[in-house]
């Protein structure tokens, strides 16, 4: 497995990965009703938000083949994590969530990062060190829990 910076070339590769749990974080599995939301991790999206200095996303491939990707905004919320389903369970989540931090944290950034975590993910977000910071929200026909970390000076 190889791990490196995404380019705009990665949009479709991340788009299909994101659309291929659609069912898992939308209220309605078919999507409807968050058609913003989908829109909003469209390929063209993807594109524009790799283009912006907003946004750092890291990839990790197998064979030449996207398995995992992360994106941080603001160098503090941490935006997309995704790994291939048959991949999961295998420290790619880990390895790409250690990555994107301490490159914020290099960076000079506070060492306080959030994430809106799907339902589904929200262990995985604790395994982290991620702990609620609000209610479950639901909008855009999608449903998440707000939460965040604070890494102490040993991050």
């Amino acid at each position: 497995m190889n791990t490196r910076s995404a380019t705009p070339a990665d949009a479709r590769s991340f788009a299909d990965l994101i659309k291929s749990f659609q069912s898992t974080f939308t209220l309605d599995p078919s999507g409807v009703g968050a058609e913003q939301y989908v829109a909003s991790v469209s390929e063209e999206a993807e594109r524009q938000y790799l283009k912006s200095p907003r946004y750092t996303y890291f990839v990790t491939e197998h064979d030449g083949e996207v398995v995992g990707f992360v994106a941080m905004r603001d160098r503090t919320h941490l935006f997309h994590l995704f790994v291939r389903a048959e991949y999961q369970r295998q420290g790619i989540s880990n390895s790409l969530w250690r990555r994107a931090r301490e490159h914020s944290v290099r960076a000079g950034e506070p060492n306080v990062f959030t994430v809106n975590s799907s339902l589904n993910a929200v262990v995985v977000y604790e395994r982290f060190g991620f702990l609620p910071s609000g209610a479950e929200v639901q909008a855009h026909g999608i449903a998440f829990l707000p939460m965040r970390l604070e890494l102490k000076n040993d991050a």
